[in-house]
């Protein structure tokens, strides 16, 4: 199969960075505990230019340079942050497999949808672009090909053709081999992989033994190395713990940015988007706080995310300190993208969603609704609340909402959703309905026209007044209804809804316009 190798150049560097970027230019390091010492793990390019290695004690390197920076590098938190880089690849590659702790492998099976393997590569890297990351991308037919070029080659984006992987590997150094072998062929004077390729297989072999003629085997494009994909864990859920206890909100907000980035690429590689999330923070040192946050639409913009964790979290008054963020996705459902109409801007739209969200969240789900129209012919009936959502992503001419789409069953192509607009504005429906219609105590001419009404104590003349729409119906229930419809300016009351009741004559307030 062909398959392509990320490499993300000293990633958990890159991640420490994007995380923190008041770091960026700075020489620093990740140290781990080896045998009761700690040691760099990792050195910024800063850092490598005076002098310090991986593997050197702290101390050693503190006094290479004494303006270090230094914080723990816990390959868990590497490993879980790879992971989610391979995840943010799956709308290009079906799987990855890790290569712990700067690459990856992918499936590159699928890069004809993408117009061919070189642009795929450079899809990959745009994805890892977008995150922050720099990084080298190679397609072969062998895994250790792929590997080796990615990490040693000078191209960031190569891609090498079926049986031409011991081509492309004769220029290596063979410090690409990054084992054992390695040693041995440097003692017999080699030096790139295309001499260690032309050396006789049996001679190998018989001075080596089985790993150095795996790796003879490898520098000649040949490995079987199967490709096994990492399973997607169920649950969405990422966290980062804090290098100090913060009782501040800015070095939670930076944790947050980085969670929320990881989540939103997650998510777009699964195409998915959150409709819920909970924010948990761990206190130092004991303590937890669960923060829920509700979307008013299912999205998965890392940015809108942001925006809506610090209306949530900002003003949030914590007993300790903030020790680790972490954030989980409760509930998400298919991301189908979005296509706006003519004339409307996506900002406004975000915008929409940010503040609908927070209400949302701060009054809980029912206190948004919208109407919802009913198979009712009485006009105060014909609907009734539902939760209300912005309107939906799958807009534009092909959407089962856009103007080109087939008609329901029994509607004619292209019907209006409501029908009142071809009687002027008369058939127009109020934005307030009252829960009961309110007995007027009305002054009418001799014509029948009303003139003024008066309203709890009040009198209110009439300075418009457009109808009637006659209304009549449900003649086979024990609440039949004719009645005649205006819309009626009131002074000092605006524009209001009112009918008058056929069977006393009498005029009832149903609605009010805004």
């Amino acid at each position: 199969m062909r398959r392509g190798y990320l490499y993300v150049t000293r990633f958990p560097v890159q991640r420490k960075v994007i995380e923190s970027p008041a770091l960026a230019g700075q020489p620093l390091v990740l140290v781990e505990e080896v045998r009761g010492q700690r040691r760099v793990a990792f050195a910024s390019t800063r850092a490598l230019k005076v002098g310090v290695r991986p593997g050197m004690t702290l101390t050693a390197a503190t006094a290479l340079e004494p303006g270090l920076r230094h914080f723990p590098y816990r390959l868990k938190d590497e490993a879980q942050a790879l992971a989610a880089l391979g995840e943010s690849l799956l709308g290009l590659c079906p799987g990855f497999q890790r290569d712990a702790p700067d690459g990856l492998w992918f499936d590159a099976s699928a890069a004809h949808l993408v117009g061919g393997e070189r642009e795929l590569g450079a899809r990959v890297l745009e994805v890892c672009g977008e995150q922050g990351y720099r990084a080298h991308v190679t397609v072969a037919s062998e895994a250790f090909t792929s590997r080796a070029l990615a990490r040693h080659g000078s191209r960031r984006v190569e891609v090498v053709p079926q049986g031409q992987g011991a081509r492309a590997l004769a220029p290596l150094p063979l410090g690409a081999l990054e084992d054992a072998a390695a040693k041995a062929f440097c003692a017999l004077g080699l030096s790139t992989l295309g001499e260690v390729a032309a050396l006789p297989a049996g001679a190998v072999t018989a001075r080596g033994g089985a790993a150095a003629a795996r790796a003879h085997a490898r520098c000649r494009g040949v490995d079987d190395t199967p490709f096994t994909p990492e399973p997607l864990e169920e649950a969405l859920e990422d966290r980062v713990v804090l290098d100090a206890p913060a009782d501040t909100f800015e070095p939670v907000q930076f944790a947050l940015k980085t969670l929320l980035d990881r989540l939103g690429a997650r998510l777009s590689g699964r195409q998915r988007a959150a409709v819920r999330l909970t924010f948990l923070l761990r206190l130092d040192p004991t303590g937890e706080a669960e923060v829920p946050l509700l979307l008013a639409r299912p999205t998965a913009r890392a940015k809108l995310l942001l925006d809506l964790a610090r209306h949530r979290l900002g003003e949030l008054r914590l007993e300790r300190p903030v020790a680790e963020v972490a954030v989980r996705v409760d509930a998400h459902d298919e991301d189908l993208g979005q296509q706006l109409a003519l004339g409307d801007a996506p900002e406004g739209d975000a915008a929409l969603e940010g503040v609908l969200s927070r209400l949302a969240t701060t009054l809980g789900e029912e206190a948004l609704f919208a109407a919802s129209l009913e198979a009712v012919h009485r006009p105060e009936s014909a609907h009734t609340p539902r939760a209300f959502h912005p309107p939906e992503t799958r807009r534009g001419l092909l959407s089962p909402s856009g103007a080109l789409a087939p008609a329901p069953e029994g509607e004619r192509p292209g019907a209006p959703i409501t029908v009142w607009r071809e009687a002027g504005a008369a058939r127009e429906r109020p934005s307030r309905l009252l829960a009961r219609p309110a007995r007027l105590d009305a002054e009418v001419a001799a014509s029948g026209e009303l003139l003024a009404a008066r309203l709890a104590g009040r009198r209110h003349r009439v300075t418009a007044m457009a109808g009637p729409e006659r209304l009549g119906g449900e003649w086979w229930t024990d609440t039949p209804y004719q009645r005649d419809y205006y819309r009626v300016h009131f002074e000092g009351l605006g524009p209001a809804w009112v009918y008058r009741d056929g069977r006393d004559g009498d005029f009832y307030l149903q609605g009010l316009f805004d």
